[in-house]
Parts: structure tokens; C-alpha cells; sequence
């Protein structure tokens, strides 16, 4: 069994950085891939970023490539997601989710163990 907890969110200005944390429990974290996700009102939970088991693969879709940064440290059973650059359409509830697997999906349904999620809100 894994337990998630996000930390990290909050209101921020267009143009300001928020790092997420991502704290598991659990002797097997370090060897299972991770996912940020984000829902905004309304819309569909997409993901974000990703990683996998070791930290040596990451993905990052187009729309936050350049801005995010997911990394991890196995250590501290932790996992990072650094917003850069933050628009208002970053405004969204955002989940940390553990795979069951070293190797990351894109596919939400594949994440087993999920946190209840953090706020971030980007004003004007």
C-alpha cells in the first residue's frame, strides 16, 4: 500500500513559480513510476508530467514543456513538480498519482494510488 500526499499549492501571479511535493509512504516507491495530473473545472484530469521509477525518464506534454519540471528523490520518497512561468490556464487542482509499474503511462487508469489533491490558482 502507498499513501500520497500533495503539498505545495496555492494562488500565485501570471508569471510566478509553485513547486508541488509529492510525499509517499511505503518501502516500494522508489521503484514505481509517478504522474502529475491536473483538473481544472469543468474539463477532463489530464497529465502533466511524468516519471519513471529512477527518475532517468520524464515526460512533459506540450503545454507545460519548457515552463515544468518533474524530478524526484527516492531518498525522501518524494517526488517535485517545479511550475515556472504560470499562466492562468494552470489554474487546476493537481494530483500526485504512484503507477504500479517502474515505467510511466500516460493513461490515468494505470495510476493505482492517488493523493486528494492541491489547489493551484494563477490570478491575473
Amino acid at each position: 500500500q502507498v499513501q500520497v500526499v500533495e503539498s505545495g499549492g496555492g494562488l500565485v501571479q501570471a508569471g510566478g513559480s509553485l513547486r508541488l511535493s509529492c510525499a509517499a509512504s511505503g518501502r516500494t516507491f522508489s521503484s514505481l513510476a509517478v504522474g502529475w495530473f491536473r483538473q481544472a473545472p469543468g474539463k477532463e484530469r489530464d497529465i502533466i508530467a511524468a516519471i519513471n521509477w529512477s527518475g532517468g525518464t520524464t515526460y512533459l506534454p506540450d503545454s507545460v514543456k519548457g515552463r515544468f519540471t518533474i524530478s524526484r528523490d527516492n531518498a525522501k520518497n518524494t517526488v517535485y513538480l517545479q511550475m515556472n512561468s504560470l499562466k492562468p490556464e494552470d489554474t487546476a487542482v493537481y494530483y500526485c498519482a504512484v503507477g504500479e509499474s517502474r515505467y510511466y503511462t500516460m493513461n490515468a487508469g494505470t495510476y493505482k494510488y492517488w493523493g486528494q489533491g492541491t489547489q493551484v490558482t494563477v490570478s491575473t
